[in-house]
């Protein structure tokens, strides 16, 4: 099951430089919430692994997913992009059959 979510070389390379400037481990939370435009959104939080989490490590960096959260995000991969736009995380889901222009939200 570790191989059920990826973190980009791009987005470990970013947790930790975030997670250096606060003082906090390089361990980033993904959790999905109701709500958002397209029905869920998605949450990311520094903080550490709970004993029933997925974890999923990129060199020194993980990624921890809660149970319920990972129904919805099983296969994918969080990745960080740099734009004219802006810079952002960016979840890479499989199961979404809707999202929405920022790709903070998604629908199944």
């Amino acid at each position: 099951m570790a191989s059920s979510l990826n973190l980009s070389t791009a987005a470990a390379e970013r947790i930790a430089k975030i997670a250096a400037k606060q003082g906090k481990p390089a361990v980033l939370r993904l959790s999905v919430e109701g709500g958002g435009c397209s029905g869920f959104q998605y949450k990311f939080d520094l903080g550490e692994p709970e004993a029933d989490d997925m974890v999923s490590e990129t060199g020194e960096v993980k990624l921890v997913v809660d149970p319920v959260s990972l129904d919805l995000v099983a296969g994918s991969t969080v990745d960080f992009v740099e734009s004219l736009g802006g810079a952002a995380f960016r979840v890479e889901n499989p199961n979404a059959a809707a999202g929405c222009g920022c790709g903070s939200s998604f629908g199944i």
